[in-house]
């Protein structure tokens, strides 16, 4: 037999197409070409499959040797098509068996040695494996993180002998199984923040709605001690989210780690980040730290120092939580369902407000400082508070705040009686169904219509507190019955924080 097809995947964006890995080989002069689109990484292959084949103590056919990936006008990238390629010449010449191979998809990166190397985007791949009920043959390293998808079929191999081993009735591959892997980590507790109890209520809410948070205040203040422990009071990751989060961290350079497996992610970049940073992007289309904080948290500490152009790339997916990154030659789509948690100082020298009077700045210089957070995505931020210093003989006098674990057991009632009632959390709903869930009763629509004509907000601030005072109903058990009043005034005061700066 002079023709071997075996399958394998690439990687475009979320999605994990299949390809065909054609290997033919034709009398004339020796010689080894790969077509379908490859890059250089691609090509590269036919030097590390030849020194593997060698080293394997395998025959390297003295042949011409054609690999065709298809589909032809899909580009291939990265080293995970060694395998299969040579495991096709292997094939093609009768040294290993056939005829069991189209029931496999395969991938992994060969060393000039024969061992395999991990590859990227492994449980990405698994999803489209499972869907076309295959079984999936990986290098060790990725065996467990393939193995999270349920009802995976996956087999982990140290080095290309193993694989040949498996199929020519040697000994059989390790099937991987999903590792037992504790959700809850030991991490930074709520209790570890004395006072501050107005923020601490506005992380309750933002955790059990899904809002967007801002917070304002002096350097010292606590802003980023409250946005680390976000995490630690949000519910706990359902499989489809842990799915969702964890395909997409696969695709990054770092990979994916099992130990992270549904906890939920925090990501906080640096302020010099560029807009593809966030985004994501690239010849090859990566995705940024928006889509890599899926279904967790997304910190900006000191907000006014990124620049503005790379904040504006927040607003689309704000409101719609989907990327479509579009280069000359690709285009790709990524999730971003995130919670944006962003942190900023009051004014330049970042001491208006404190309680020892230091801030020297003028009104003008600052309103001329908010004013580096544009209007349309500062009206996108549900949720806005200052965070005032608290002087150190208070810090001594207070005693230890509420745990996060009591905290989180309120923040999953109110998320239960979202899901019960909605289908997800308020942070999500769209227009008709802010109408249909989130209608305050009469008190509270006279106070909201006031509300708008004093403090002059847009109808997307208006859908937004409607939002808010849902969940805060939600939290107070009132997930049943209309919005009160008492419910919108709470919720309006999370916005004029905006009103004071585009005013």
């Amino acid at each position: 037999m002079s023709l071997a097809v075996l399958y394998s995947r690439s990687l475009a964006g979320m999605d994990a197409p299949l390809v065909t890995v054609e290997t033919h080989l034709a009398n004339g002069l020796p010689g080894f070409t790969i077509v379908g689109l490859p890059e250089a990484e691609v090509k590269e292959a036919k030097d590390r499959v030849r020194a593997a084949l060698q080293n394997a103590r395998f025959e390297f056919p003295a042949r011409r040797i054609t690999v065709n990936l298809a589909p032809a006008d899909l580009p291939k990238e990265s080293g995970r098509f060694d395998l299969p390629i040579a495991l096709g010449i292997l094939a093609a010449s009768g040294q290993i068996p056939a005829e069991h191979l189209g029931e496999y998809e395969f991938a992994g990166e060969l060393a000039l040695n024969g061992a395999l190397r991990p590859v990227r985007g492994a449980l990405a791949m698994m999803c489209g494996v499972r869907r076309a009920g295959r079984t999936f043959v990986l290098p060790l390293e990725n065996g467990p993180e393939a193995a999270l998808v349920e009802g995976a079929r996956v087999h982990a191999a140290h080095s290309l002998l193993d694989v040949c081993a498996h199929f020519a009735g040697g000994d059989p591959l390790i099937r991987c199984t999903a590792p037992a892997i504790d959700a809850r980590e030991a991490s930074a507790d709520l209790s570890d923040i004395r006072g501050q109890a107005q923020a601490k209520r506005a992380l309750e809410i933002a955790a059990a709605g899904g809002h967007s948070l801002l917070m304002v205040g002096p350097p010292g203040s606590g802003k980023t001690m409250l946005a680390q422990r976000l995490p630690g009071i949000l519910p706990a990751m359902s499989e489809r989210e842990a799915l969702a989060s964890a395909a997409v961290q696969s695709l990054g350079s770092a990979g994916f780690e099992v130990r992270n497996w549904r906890r939920r992610p925090f990501r906080a970049p640096h302020h010099t980040a560029s807009a593809v940073a966030l985004v994501g992007g690239g010849s090859n289309p990566r995705p940024g730290e928006i889509s890599m904080a899926m279904h967790g948290v997304l910190f900006l500490d000191e907000l006014t120092e990124y620049d503005r152009k790379v904040l504006e790339v927040l607003r689309e997916p704000l409101e719609s939580g989907r990327i479509h990154v579009s280069r000359a030659a690709r285009q790709a789509e990524f999730p971003a369902e995130f919670q944006l948690v962003a942190a900023m100082n009051p004014c330049r020298c970042g001491f208006l407000g404190h309680y020892s009077g230091r801030c020297r700045c003028t009104p003008d210089q600052v309103l001329s400082y908010r004013r580096k957070i544009s209007g349309p995505l500062l009206d996108r931020i549900d949720i806005q508070i200052e965070v005032p210093a608290v002087p150190a003989d208070e810090l001594a006098r207070s005693n230890a705040g509420v745990a996060s674990a009591v905290v989180r057991e309120r923040v999953e009632r109110a998320r239960a009686a979202m899901t019960t009632r909605q289908g997800r959390e308020n942070a999500r709903l769209a227009v008709a169904e802010i109408a249909m869930y989130c209608a305050p009763d009469e008190d509270g629509a006279s106070l909201l219509k006031r509300a708008i004509a004093r403090l002059g907000l847009s109808a997307r601030g208006y859908h937004r507190i409607l939002k808010v005072a849902r969940t805060i109903a939600d939290l107070d058990g009132n997930g049943a019955r209309a919005v009160s009043a008492a419910h919108v005034a709470e919720a309006i005061q999370y916005r004029r924080l905006e009103c004071a700066s585009v005013a």
